[in-house]
């Protein structure tokens, strides 16, 4: 036999081509899995944000502290590397909306936001807003009513 056999080019390389085309899968795959987790990483981010500064709006309201409600809380969701909006109602009940904006392709969805609130045990939220009694922050800054978290 010359070792010519009947139809062995047809098929040559196509092992390959496969192979090429399961990796490429397997790294698109691992590609959204990997925003998922920097989704939800970012989402625990600003729920720890928005906790922490609720209760430190809340160490002011109750005595605990000194200065402003919402530039302290402000100041404790800055240094966990988030945006906030503060507000105080009538109670005492500091209101805290975190927003954390995840890294890489999860970023281009928008930042994690989550709420938080916080106060003296027993008390009610009143109906009185912390936009309406004038005591909103945004980032430590005063800001307009239905500013949106950027």
């Amino acid at each position: 036999m010359s070792g010519s056999r009947r139809g062995a080019g047809d098929d040559a390389g196509s092992g390959s081509v496969v192979a090429v085309g399961v990796c490429a899968a397997l790294l698109s795959l691992l590609l959204v899995v990997l925003a998922l987790v920097t989704a939800v990483v970012a989402r625990h981010r600003a729920e720890s944000a928005a906790d922490l500064a609720a209760l430190a709006g809340a160490d002011v309201v109750v005595g605990r502290a000194t200065g402003d409600v919402c530039a302290r809380a402000a100041a404790v969701a800055r240094a966990e590397g988030a945006a906030v909006v503060c507000g105080v109602d009538a109670a005492g009940v500091v209101t805290v909306t975190a927003a954390v904006r995840p890294v890489g392709l999860a970023g281009l969805l928008g930042p994690a936001r989550a709420t938080a609130r916080a106060g003296q045990a027993g008390a009610q939220p009143g109906a009185q807003t912390g936009v309406e009694a004038g005591a909103q922050a945004t980032s430590g800054e005063a800001a307009p009513a239905g500013t949106a978290i950027q």
